[in-house]
């Protein structure tokens, strides 16, 4: 590095010492990242304090090749960004070359899901559960209830447990639900979610005297309604006990089975957004995934090329 490159680094990193109390740890950091990016410059004879936007997108780029997460070149920008703006206000160069910088996209993360089988675990063992007399029962088919009306319908967890009571009363197998921003969408039910909320309105018409309140599962809160956490804790618990990881259940997981399986087993992306209450498309597309693995097996099983390959095996 030449003597003006690190007399300048050694000025920025001073003023973030004094002006902004950057700690002995940030300013380390600072000083490493700097110097990878004096690394990646000095073979293009480029000095660190003259390199221009392009060059920089360039070793933005080299860092994505040499495997460094998003997260990790976002950190490398904001270091560069503060360095030429620092440059920059002090008149030791005439721009700033990371104002049009763009920042590394972070990937999203696939969501956690579960599969048929151990969805079928949770709904049968809550099914045993329910079936048993005695104390608690009312607490073991409001589980069974909202089970079945979570993985019958996708629904945001904070959409179930503020469902009203009128829904005990309702016919027919669809179901209102006000979602996000007061918008309403349409669900259908399974038969077995009816008949779980059935059973459930039943004992708890018979526990209350009738006198159920606002709220299909009322409970003693603020709200009035069973509080999402008491739920998620609640399925946590059932998840232990039909032999599932705790920390792989919580109603999001639920819903995101939801979606899953009705992508693999045929439905329309459109179709499932619609059910999830997505507003934008591109909100669903986070269960792509999916859909490739289907339409790939679809081709391997029907396209004439594929058996015409197999036939030869």
């Amino acid at each position: 590095m030449s003597d003006l490159s690190r007399a300048r680094m050694e000025a920025f990193l001073e003023m973030m010492s004094a002006e902004r109390g950057a700690a002995a740890n940030t300013l380390s950091s600072y000083e490493r990242d700097l110097g990878d990016l004096h690394d990646f410059l000095s073979p293009r004879k480029i000095a660190l304090d003259a390199a221009d936007q392009q060059t920089l997108s360039a070793y933005l780029s080299d860092l994505a090749r040499r495997g460094y997460e998003p997260t990790s070149q976002a950190r490398r920008l904001s270091t560069m960004r503060q360095f030429y703006k620092f440059l920059y206000a002090e008149g030791l160069r005439g721009d700033d070359p990371t104002a049009i910088l763009d920042s590394p996209k972070k990937s999203r993360p696939l969501p956690k899901t579960l599969s048929e089988d151990e969805v079928s675990r949770l709904l049968s063992l809550a099914e045993q559960e329910a079936a048993l007399a005695g104390p608690g029962q009312l607490s073991r088919l409001r589980m069974l209830a909202l089970l079945e009306l979570l993985y019958a319908t996708g629904m945001r967890v904070s959409e179930l447990v503020a469902l009203p009571a009128k829904v005990l009363a309702q016919e027919g197998r669809f179901l209102m639900i006000r979602g996000k921003g007061n918008k309403e969408r349409l669900v259908p039910l399974s038969k077995a979610a009816i008949a779980a909320v059935a059973r459930y309105g039943q004992q708890l018409a018979a526990e209350t005297d009738g006198e159920t309140g606002p709220f299909l599962f009322p409970a003693a809160s603020k709200e009035g309604h069973l509080p999402r956490q008491v739920f998620a804790r609640d399925l946590k618990d059932l998840a232990i006990r039909a032999g599932l990881r705790a920390s792989a259940i919580s109603p999001h997981v639920l819903r995101h089975a939801f979606a899953s399986h009705l992508l693999q087993n045929g439905a329309d992306l459109r179709v499932v957004q619609e059910l999830l209450g997505h507003s934008d498309i591109s909100t669903t597309q986070i269960y792509t995934h999916v859909l490739d693995e289907r339409l790939q097996k679809l081709v391997q099983t029907h396209h004439p090329l594929a058996k015409q390959a197999k036939n030869h095996d």
